[in-house]
């Protein structure tokens, strides 16, 4: 946890924060935090600052907040995903929050297993948690909006263009096509496929819907790698 998160309605209007459970428990037994110690925080999807350690105890730590600065530009990218199984789904939110990842969608395929779709990971409180989980890890507060769509086809015709429309559009996918650039331009939508790709159907309409193929290579990657991969070309715009 390199940021404590905290939500508006936690901080009183004197600036002075309470926090308990997986926070608190966090601050005595990892940082091994004392009073007058300062450490890093940010509301959120609110300001990041710093907080003075009050007072803590087994259960409990209270600490002074005061928030200065706006918290780090997101990447310019929208990450279209087909639904992982729930074990590397939890992976990929921690990761593409960490990243900074705009906005996520997560869509079905013909090799997504319909057990997937009845994960409570896809609980929003779950998916809320593993998402705060890449914020505090990479300092960030601003919490991205992950939207599920159960059909692909509809996705695809009545969705994914107003998605794309006037951004890059790439669609990693195995094949001969051409390595992704370097450097993600701005405003540029992702779409990763299932693991084993998606289907030549899927494939097709999606670059009929305006993506441009491209692929990592000619070895096979797991998805989460594959993800993990492509955010870190957009990285590369905001340096």
């Amino acid at each position: 946890m390199n940021l404590l998160l905290f939500s508006a309605g936690e901080c009183a209007a004197d600036g002075q924060l309470r926090v308990t459970g997986r926070r608190a428990q966090h601050l005595r037994q990892v940082l091994q935090a004392k009073p007058g110690d300062t450490l890093q925080v940010g509301q959120i999807d609110g300001l990041v600052g710093t907080a003075e350690l009050m007072t803590i105890d087994p259960h409990s730590a209270t600490l002074q907040v005061s928030l200065t600065h706006p918290a780090p530009p997101k990447l310019p990218v929208t990450l279209v995903l087909a639904l992982p199984r729930p074990k590397m789904l939890r992976r990929i939110l921690r990761t593409a929050a960490e990243f900074g990842a705009r906005e996520i969608h997560l869509i079905n395929s013909y090799r997504v297993e319909k057990s997937y779709w009845q994960t409570p990971v896809l609980g929003a409180a779950v998916i809320e948690d593993y998402l705060l989980q890449g914020l505090e890890q990479a300092r960030d507060t601003v919490i991205p909006p992950v939207l599920l769509h159960r059909r692909f086809k509809p996705f695809v015709e009545d969705r994914l263009p107003g998605i794309i429309a006037g951004r890059c559009a790439l669609l990693a996918h195995p094949g001969t096509a051409p390595l992704p650039p370097a450097e993600l331009q701005d405003d540029t939508v992702l779409v990763v496929g299932p693991e084993g790709g998606f289907i030549p159907y899927e494939a097709e309409k999606l670059l009929a819907a305006g993506c441009r193929q491209v692929s990592l290579g000619d070895r096979i990657l797991r998805v989460e790698n594959a993800v993990a991969a492509l955010l870190a070309r957009g990285l590369r715009v905001q340096t």
